[in-house]
């Protein structure tokens, strides 16, 4: 013991005497290791302590803390007792020995054992010994953290003090200037607020204290080492300003105040923070500024050339309607919410009627974002607006104007759907004649602007369940049916569209009898080829186009999805006869692909369109590969790249969101096609040859090109469906991906064999198959007539495996980076290069449940832009 502590002596005297500040960390280390104890140091620190010399009592001091900001956490609770009567006394010491008395505090604070009681005496201390805004930023900061230590661990304890508390943290804050300590300090006085610590008298000057700061104008400077933002402290500051009621009184004349400021910086702060204060006033604390807060927000949203203060306004307004709302009104209390809305009808109303003058659209916004924050403010509201709309409609016959009030009218309209679900009847009942009235109108008049706003209109009214007849309904849908027909304008005819989208959701039976069949009668009487259309008709080809595309926007129900999915396959099935061309296919393809999209919401609808449409696609493209058609360029067009490129994205989206109950019962049948040639899964099967996609050569080769297909099924099942025969599958595919000889079946194939690589388990498998294709790929790289298809074969395989960052995606990606240099290979690996990162939109991507790993671009840059980087400076010296 002895010897430990003279050692202990040693080490006081290197770091007091001699300056070395490093003997601070092997006390700690000592006190850490047993050797000897806090309150030993302590002892020793004894005469330096005791001198008269205040730098030498300091340093004394600086190590004592230093070592208990290491060692606070191997305290005893005696110990800190102890600790926190010494720090208390040294407080009163001289001031250049207070930053290391803080810093001692700061390590007891953080203590578990800390005793009860003391938190109290500590900051009373603190509070009557230190004029903390004399102190440098850093003991500043060091007060706020000993606070803040204190507060989340002996709350109830700093409780008991009191108002004195919250009197004495306004002390230490006042005249702050840092921002590193303005941001705790903001923290601080929120959980003040929040917490339910005691205001007493001082709730005024709690708010100066922090309200001086209001609005923030701070730009950190270059290089900010801290990171401390501009957005930081407003947010900070704005948390407590908003945080209490109690606020209300001084905070909304500096709100008016700052809005009519010429700095839109501190209207939009303003504007702000009125907004986030609103969530926790009540009808009491507006009551009134309400006069003078309309105001200042009229004129920023009516004069003002800034799009954010007009937002932030609007938003404000919003805010001061929803508070307003929320008030529960007694027998004989005011309603407040209703005299605040008849002061902005009656500054707003009139300038509706002036559809041409610049106030129409603020004086809207105003009424909406008013008449948005509640059921009760959008009724008042949309009841008197809207009688004044439909007059204005009427006398207004300048299609310009009329579009503008249709327009207002339709926000309006949207506003009421919001609040269909709180509200027993429809508030629009009263209107619904007149309103019918105007929209009709308005979509048979010849101007396609006002049209486009009108089937807008068509669409929210035909949503509001109950709130149109069933004539009504038939209308809507008549007229819709007419636009997408008849429409010159492709605008008018696209909105037709979208709007048939919405509302065949909620009346299907009505789209099939009043537009599917529309829609199926007009195709049948439209060629498919272009041909001269008379002047100002819509052309034939546009026409049919038209009409594929609402059929797919209107699969929006399943009873839908019955009738326009036949309809559709059947214009794939044209193709046997030669009827349609390739350009054609596609875009009934793409259709089909929306119709997926649309099914996908509804596992019956997607059930019934896979069982459908993935059958009848392969047993058409089956068929037209199995005919005998000479030459390649005289294949069927079922088999151009186009077509069957156009035909992956349908089955994938068919697959993928399947259940895998329903996807096991079927991934069966499509492996044997594909490996056996089993053909009892096509609709149509009495073919006179087998089925060969993965023959090469010969009369069979086109049937390579359905690999296609079979990629879009298997690359899109669920990691937990499992794919028959795989081994035996993986090993054709690889075959045909470095045998093939028409770029597209190879390419197909590599895709096909990576998108299983990526999934298939860890395992000895994995490891043999990937042995044997990265073999095949050494060989097919030294083959003059398989170079191109290895490279195509390496970059999905390397892509695959990146992904799931198997272990073997370094030895690949090594491999691709060497071809770069490779005079012959160097452009195509280059090209293929940027595959391995970027996403793929058909396979290997998260929709189609692909393996794939947090940060693997950031892994993969990381490995490997070295190389590159030593690749290219090599080059570049080697030119030289």
């Amino acid at each position: 013991m002895a010897e430990a502590q003279d050692s202990l002596l040693g080490l006081v005297e290197e770091f007091v005497s001699g300056q070395q500040d490093s003997k601070a960390a092997e006390v700690a280390a000592g006190v850490k290791d047993g050797l000897f104890t806090v309150l030993q140091l302590v002892e020793a620190l004894g005469s330096c302590l005791a001198n008269t010399e205040p730098r030498t009592r300091g340093r004394g001091v600086q190590l004592l803390s230093q070592v208990l900001l290491q060692c606070y956490a191997n305290l005893r609770e005696k110990e800190v007792e102890v600790l926190v009567v010494f720090y208390e006394n040294r407080l009163k010491d001289h001031h250049v020995i207070t930053p290391h008395v803080l810093q001692g505090l700061k390590a007891l604070s953080m203590s578990v054992v800390f005793p009860p009681g003391l938190a109290v005496s500590v900051l009373k201390s603190v509070f009557q010994e230190i004029h903390v805004q004399s102190l440098m930023q850093l003991d500043r900061h060091t007060v706020y953290t000993i606070i803040t230590n204190f507060m989340n661990n002996r709350e109830e304890e700093l409780k008991s003090l009191g108002a004195d508390f919250t009197f004495g943290f306004i002390q230490v804050m006042d005249g702050e200037k840092d921002p590193r300590n303005l941001l705790v300090a903001f923290r601080i006085v929120q959980n003040i607020i929040t917490k339910g610590y005691a205001l007493g008298p001082f709730v005024e000057e709690l708010f100066e204290v922090t309200s001086c700061y209001f609005p923030i104008d701070f730009t950190p400077p270059p290089n900010d080492p801290h990171g401390i933002t501009r957005e930081d402290l407003i947010v900070g500051l704005r948390g407590v300003l908003a945080s209490t009621p109690r606020f209300a009184e001084f905070l909304l004349p500096l709100v008016i105040e700052k809005m009519d400021s010429d700095i839109q910086s501190a209207k939009v702060d303003a504007l702000q923070t009125l907004t986030a204060a609103c969530a926790v006033y009540e009808q009491k604390e507006l009551k009134e500024f309400l006069s003078g807060l309309w105001s200042s927000i009229r004129r920023e949203v009516f004069q003002t050339a800034s799009d954010k203060v007009e937002s932030e306004g609007l938003a404000a307004l919003h805010a001061l309607s929803a508070s307003l709302s929320r008030s529960v009104l007694g027998p004989d209390s005011e309603d407040l919410l209703d005299i605040f809305l008849t002061n902005i009808l009656k500054d707003c109303k009139h300038h509706l009627c002036e559809p041409d003058m610049k106030l129409v659209w603020p004086s809207a916004k105003l009424l909406q974002a008013a008449a948005a924050a509640s059921s009760r403010a959008c009724r008042k509201v949309t009841a008197n607006v809207l009688p004044l709309l439909l007059e204005q409609y009427n006398q207004h016959a300048q299609s310009s104007h009329r579009r503008t009030i249709l327009e207002m009218t339709l926000g309006f309209l949207k506003l009421q759907s919001k609040w269909l679900h709180e509200e027993d009847e429809n508030g629009l009942v009263s209107f619904k004649d007149p309103l019918c009235s105007m929209v009709f109108s308005a979509v048979t008049d010849p101007s396609t602007q006002l049209q486009q706003v009108a089937v807008k209109a068509l669409t929210v009214l035909g949503t509001h369940q109950g709130f149109l007849s069933s004539g009504d309904i038939d209308l809507i849908v008549d007229h819709l049916t007419r636009l997408i027909l008849e429409a010159a304008d492709s605008q008018s005819c696209q909105a037709a569209i979208e709007s048939s989208g919405s509302l065949a959701r909620v009346h299907p039976s009505v789209f099939i009898s009043r537009m599917v069949s529309p829609l199926c009668s007009r195709l049948q009487t439209v060629p498919m080829e272009s041909t001269e259309s008379p002047d100002g008709a819509i052309p034939q080809h546009a026409m049919w186009q038209r009409c594929h595309e609402a059929l797919a926007a209107v699969s929006t129900h399943h009873s839908i999805v019955q009738e326009t999915v036949p309809i559709l396959l059947d214009y794939v099935r044209q193709t046997h006869k030669g009827e349609i061309n390739a350009e054609d296919v596609v875009a009934v393809c793409k259709s089909l692909h929306h119709v997926a999209v649309l099914c996908q919401e509804n596992a019956e609808s997607l059930f019934y369109y896979h069982q459908k449409v993935v059958p009848c696609l392969l047993s058409l493209t089956v068929q037209a590969a199995m005919q005998d058609r000479g030459t390649a360029a005289d294949l069927h067009v079922l088999l151009s790249d186009s077509v069957l490129t156009a035909m992956v994205p349908l089955i994938i989206a068919s697959t993928s969101r399947l259940s895998p109950e329903l996807l096991s019962s079927s991934i069966s049948q499509i492996v044997s096609l594909f490996l056996d040639g089993d053909v009892s899964i096509l609709a149509e099967n009495s073919f006179t040859s087998r089925f060969l996609p993965f023959q090469m050569e010969g009369p069979a080769a086109p049937q390579s090109l359905l690999v296609a297909l079979l990629m879009a099924y298997v690359c899109s099942l669920p990691r937990n469906v499992e794919v028959p025969h795989q081994s035996r599958l993986l090993q054709d595919l690889l075959a045909l991906s470095l045998g093939g000889c028409c770029t597209f079946a190879f390419t197909s194939a590599a895709k096909c064999f990576a998108g299983l690589i990526n999934k298939c388990p860890a395992g000895q498998q994995l490891d043999d198959i990937l042995k044997i294709a990265s073999h095949k790929i050494e060989s097919g790289l030294e083959d003059n007539s398989k170079r191109t298809q290895a490279v195509m074969l390496l970059a999905w395989v390397t892509k695959a495996l990146i992904l799931r960052y198997h272990p073997m995606n370094g030895q690949l990606t090594n491999k691709m980076i060497s071809l770069l240099s490779n005079r012959d290979l160097g452009p195509l690996a280059a090209d293929l290069f940027s595959l391995l990162v970027s996403d793929s939109s058909d396979i290997l991507n998260k929709s189609s449940h692909a393996d794939i790993r947090i940060m693997y671009r950031q892994r993969f840059f990381t490995e490997n832009v070295p190389k590159l980087v030593e690749g290219f400076n090599a080059a570049n010296g080697g030119d030289v």
